[in-house]
């Protein structure tokens, strides 16, 4: 395999974990966090389970295409056209 599609490989795989990561924190600690940004009183803190998976994967794999996005300009993997 060239270099060039490792590093692709490479950017979507991390990019996707780094999405799902992303997502995890989000749900778990910033929902915990509104009470301090908004008027909202008490931690609306919810588990992947509550949060539902459908709704966890609609949350965290968009994510990870933002990120792909910038992991595609700094490694120049030039997955997205110019």
């Amino acid at each position: 395999m060239p270099s060039l599609t490792l590093k692709r490989i490479f950017v979507v795989v991390i990019s996707q974990a780094l999405g799902l990561l992303l997502g995890y924190l989000l749900i778990t600690v910033g929902f915990n966090m509104l009470p301090f940004i908004s008027s909202i009183e008490t931690p609306q803190a919810v588990t992947v389970a509550q949060y539902g998976i459908i709704y966890f994967l609609v949350t965290a794999v968009p994510l990870g295409i933002i990120v792909m996005i910038w992991l595609d300009a700094l490694l120049d993997t030039r997955i997205l056209p110019d």
